[in-house]
């Protein structure tokens, strides 16, 4: 683990330890974070913690072509009870990320900070986000007017790098709202010729929907155009 300075560098990715921990320190500025995703690198600590830096190997990625949307989710699509948009609301979606309730953690790890330096990357079009809308008027659900009253229920946001999305976080409030934010992104990134969207680490959500492990080097050969 190397202790950043206010050079905008960071170190060799190979001497990341196994845990892909790589470095410490720095700031969360526009320009540092550009190149730490540009670079296979990511911010990942807690509240009350100096900002640590990951670059892990394996990589959790989904090619979007091997997406995989299972019967049960493909009879909720159809369904209609859900109105999807992108990138309309993003200080919500990272609000909702940062504040959501999650089992699996014992805090959130999106602190102040963060959110403040992804709204910043959001302003210059580079961090996107989309989210899931649940109308609660059977008439909206049925027309899919965005007009009508509507909750946000689901969403997730990242880094749009132009060739590969690097997904941050996602939350849902209602079933199966995360995975329709999924599919949406796999779905249009799919279209748009995108390589791939990383999602970071290892988790059983991302791989029921397709996502797989694969090393870290094959990674950052597809991270470069």
């Amino acid at each position: 683990m190397q202790l950043l300075s206010k050079e905008m560098v960071f170190p060799p990715i190979h001497l990341a330890d196994e845990d892909g921990l790589l470095a410490i320190g720095g700031d969360l500025s526009i320009e540092r974070l550009c190149l730490a995703y540009k670079s296979g690198i990511f911010p990942w600590y807690n509240q009350g913690e100096p900002i640590i830096w990951y670059s892990p190997d394996p990589r959790m990625v989904l090619f979007p072509h091997k997406l995989k949307i299972s019967k049960s989710m493909k009879q909720i699509i159809k369904k209609n009870e859900f109105t999807i948009t992108y990138n309309q609301n993003f200080k919500e979606v990272i609000a909702n990320c940062k504040n959501v309730f999650r089992k699996e953690q014992g805090g959130t790890w999106i602190t102040n900070e963060m959110q403040q330096a992804y709204i910043k990357l959001h302003k210059e079009g580079i961090a996107k986000s989309v989210e899931v809308w649940q109308h609660f008027d059977p008439a909206c659900r049925q027309a899919r007017f965005v007009q009508c009253d509507k909750k946000l229920v689901g969403g997730l946001y990242g880094i749009d790098l132009g060739h590969v999305f690097c997904g941050e976080s996602m939350f849902s409030k209602v079933s199966n709202a995360s995975k329709m934010a999924f599919i949406y992104l796999a779905q249009k990134l799919e279209k748009e010729n995108y390589k791939l969207i990383d999602c970071q680490v290892y988790n059983n959500h991302l791989a029921s929907l397709g996502a797989e492990e694969i090393s870290r080097d094959e990674f950052l050969t597809l991270l470069k155009k």
